[in-house]
């Protein structure tokens, strides 16, 4: 319904009631409030939702002072608060909220002698709260949420003190910018049945005064900064039935006194490092909750038995609370049929789960980092979302888990000892968007069954470190949504196959450490543009490095390594921009990627994003020729590993424009000339091995450079200063000539006589190096380290 001009209503002179409530009212220049200006006998006035947007702050006259009710909330008013309000003493009930009414309110709330009902949540006012409103002795709903008021907590409570009963039962102050302790005030608000002071920035302790709230039935203090104990009178609340304090710093110790008395208490959600639990393990508590959420505090090691006669959950949540005790597998039976959420995880629980269980309403289950033993359930469920990686769970999935579960779209099975093959039935499950089976001892192929999810969202395939084997199916080629592809640790063999050239959405490609054979397709680069990390190590590639891997703009991690490549390395290396500019993707995935990285000397498990790193890695191939110029337009590069080829040629002088390089290896090579002093440049190089080359001349010095030990110069004969143990010969011959008395005929005779004898110490030097070098070039493949790992 619309209104198309409503300045007809000013003839309703004798109009009480007005509700026009999500009624649509074109109006500008306030017609609208200039017509009901002119209803002096208007009493109650209900304007929310009608889109109106032009409000007038200050009016000639107010016609309609006797308005007890006024209602303009959900609207699109942006003014500041309109001055005329002031004159509206009768007010019962004034709602201004859900509009983006800004500025600070100087309203002397004072005369609003029997407003009841004030509701200004949902706006932009700032500044502090303004403390007549505790002149509003009968006032009953205060709601202030959502804004950006500041200021001490306590300037609002204490200016109660003057009620000699203060009737408020709604105090919502959540989402605004107040500061401060709570005041032993709070307790003379004993009308008050819900307090929300969430998303605050309060701090301190709750007031033992809390216990005199008899009426409260909700407390809201989650997302703030409280850092104070929680007092005992908590107890005292019997009417409290919804408890919120997570997401603060609590500290102490919650025993059964400030539980004992809470027999209507449904919902009970607490969290901090600091809190400990000190309950009786039999202690039996008077309620029986529908919600419970405990997070990051100490409440086992036992699982008591308060926790186990909480056999009405509908969600659960105790994630990270010291629990290492079994939990009966009757508990579970007894929650499946209502639960809704279940998390127990990054706890030490022991024991087996029921080998067969029904929770037709569960949607999300979480016991991952637990001690979980026995056999993987049969779970029929429709739940969306289900995590038990990071267990000790044996045996095989089970055959039908595609038909006991159908609606799954997380299924995190990684992390355990299950065994047997990955079975058909996975490709039932029509909304899969996760599937994540690493690190278990699967084996058998790959299930080629991809054809039945080609219209799903399937974005993540983690099947890496088991034992799989076989080739990559073509199927998986029809995965249009497939984001990340993780096969890595496997026995797979044959070719990449070429339809996964179809998958275009891809982003992350492991291949790694498998048995896969043929030349590196150049339609990764060609149809893959999306790549943030392509990494084929330590498989059987032939072949040269396709130049269209560098037409990859995205492209952070690269690691060839450990293959039978050949040729040269590519010289539009520079075409990667991500390496260049160190532009970060805006992909940021909440799937834990894991892979091994190898950097700084070692190889190390990484389950971070891995688009973050910035890696090239072509070591232990068959490359040849030069270290291309155009690498070192790589700026943002921080692991560049080369070694263990045959690359030749010197180091490129602009090597030192690589300011974050961490990792450098070019170790077994055949590189030659002097070792560029740009690197002494590099204050972030924490790892260098330059070993088993032709190298020759004097090592660089810097800060830097000087953290290395011989060990990361040796293998090349040529070489001479510190860290190494041979002398250049300028050194050696400094160091012991005669001191120069300061007349410029000796100073002649001194550069003569240091010229001719470092000629013979050259000569000596240079034969003794030249045949120790011939010696270590027809030695070198039995010196060369097949297997090393930098």
């Amino acid at each position: 319904m619309e209104i198309e001009n409503p300045s007809w209503l000013s003839g309703l002179s004798s109009l009480k009631h007005l509700n026009l409530g999500f009624v649509t009212i074109h109006s500008s220049d306030a017609k609208w409030l200039h017509a009901v200006n002119m209803i002096p006998s208007l009493l109650e006035l209900y304007c929310h939702g009608c889109e109106l947007q032009d409000m007038a702050v200050t009016l000639p006259f107010v016609n309609f002072s006797s308005l007890s009710v006024l209602d303009l909330s959900q609207n699109l008013f942006n003014s500041s608060f309109p001055e005329w309000l002031s004159t509206l003493t009768s007010l019962t009930r004034l709602d201004l909220s859900t509009n983006s009414f800004s500025g600070s309110i100087a309203v002397d709330f004072g005369k609003f002698e029997s407003l009841e009902d004030l509701h200004l949540s949902l706006n932009n006012f700032s500044g502090p709260v303004p403390v007549t409103l505790g002149n509003l002795c009968y006032l009953r709903k205060l709601g202030l949420a959502s804004g950006r008021f500041s200021g001490d907590i306590s300037g609002l409570l204490n200016s109660f003190t003057g009620c000699q009963t203060v009737s408020l039962e709604m105090l919502n102050l959540n989402s605004n910018d107040l500061v401060g302790e709570l005041p032993d005030s709070i307790g003379l608000f004993k009308n008050l049945k819900h307090l929300d002071l969430a998303y605050n920035s309060l701090w301190g302790s709750i007031p033992a005064s809390i216990g005199n709230l008899s009426a409260l039935e909700v407390l809201y203090l989650h997302s703030n900064k409280m850092n104070g104990s929680i007092p005992e009178s908590f107890g005292r609340l019997s009417e409290l039935r919804d408890l919120n304090l997570i997401a603060n710093s609590w500290q102490g110790v919650i025993t059964e006194a400030h539980l004992m008395k809470l027999t209507r208490l449904e919902s009970l959600m607490l969290s901090s490092s600091s809190l400990v639990f000190k309950v009786d393990p039999q202690w039996i508590p008077p309620f029986r909750l529908d919600y419970l959420q405990l997070e990051d505090c100490t409440v086992g090691p036992p699982f008591s038995t308060w926790l186990q006669v909480q056999n009405r959950l509908t969600q659960v949540k105790l994630q990270n609370v010291g629990i290492s005790d079994t939990i009966p597998k009757e508990w579970f039976s007894e929650l499946s049929a209502e639960i809704l959420v279940m998390d127990l995880s990054e706890n030490q629980i022991r024991g087996e789960l029921p080998e067969e269980l029904v929770s037709p309403k569960l949607e999300m289950l979480d016991l991952s980092s637990n001690r979980f033993e026995g056999f993987l359930p049969r779970w029929s469920t429709n739940a969306t979302q289900f995590y038990i990686h990071e267990n000790s769970l044996s045996g095989p999935i089970p055959r039908d888990i595609g038909t006991l579960m159908p609606r799954l779209r997380n299924l995190h099975l990684s992390d355990n000892t299950l065994n047997g093959t990955i079975p058909l039935s996975i490709c039932k499950m029509a909304d899969l968007q996760v599937l994540s089976l690493r690190n278990n001892y699967l084996s058998g192929e790959l299930p080629d069954c991809w054809r039945d999810l080609s219209t799903s969202s399937l974005w993540v395939v983690d099947v890496s470190n088991n034992s799989l084997s076989g080739e990559i199916p073509s199927s998986m080629g029809l995965l249009r949504s497939l984001g990340m592809l993780l096969l890595s640790e496997n026995n797979l063999v044959g070719e990449i196959p070429s339809s996964l050239q179809n998958c275009s959405a891809l982003t992350s490609i492991d291949l790694g450490e498998n048995q896969l054979s043929g030349e590196i397709p150049s339609w990764l680069a060609e149809n893959l543009s999306a790549t943030f990390v392509l990494r084929l190590r330590s498989n059987q590639f032939h072949g040269q490095i396709p130049e269209a891997l560098c037409n990859l703009p995205l492209l952070h991690f690269l690691d060839l390594s450990h293959n039978n490549l050949s040729g040269g390395i590519p010289k539009c290396l520079d075409n990667l921009t991500a390496i260049v500019y160190g532009n970060s993707s805006e992909f940021m995935a909440y799937f834990k990627e894991e892979t091994k990285v190898v950097t700084k000397g070692r190889a190390y498990d990484y389950n971070r994003n891995l688009a973050l790193l910035n890696v090239i890695d072509f070591s232990e191939n068959n490359l040849s020729g030069p270290i291309p110029e155009e690498m070192t337009k790589l700026l943002s590069l921080r692991v560049l590993n080369l070694s263990s080829n045959h690359i030749s040629g010197a180091i490129p002088e602009k090597i030192g424009d690589l300011k974050v390089l961490e990792t450098l290896d070019l170790s077994h090579n055949q590189l030659s000339g002097e070792i560029p002093a740009t690197l002494s440049s590099l204050t972030f190089l924490t790892h260098l091995i330059v070993s088993y080359n032709n190298f020759s001349g004097k090592i660089p010095a810097g800060r830097q450079l000087q953290t290395f030990d011989a060990s990361s110069y040796q293998g090349n004969p040529f070489l001479c200063g510190f860290p190494s143990r041979v002398k250049c010969p300028t050194e050696s011959i400094t160091t012991t000539a005669p001191p120069t008395t300061g007349t410029e005929p000796e100073d002649e005779e001194d550069e003569i006589f240091e010229l001719g004898t470092g000629l013979y110490v050259s000569i000596v030097l240079g034969f003794g190096f030249g045949f120790l070098g011939l010696c270590v070039t027809l030695l070198r493949k039995e010196f060369r380290k097949k297997d090393i790992e930098w």
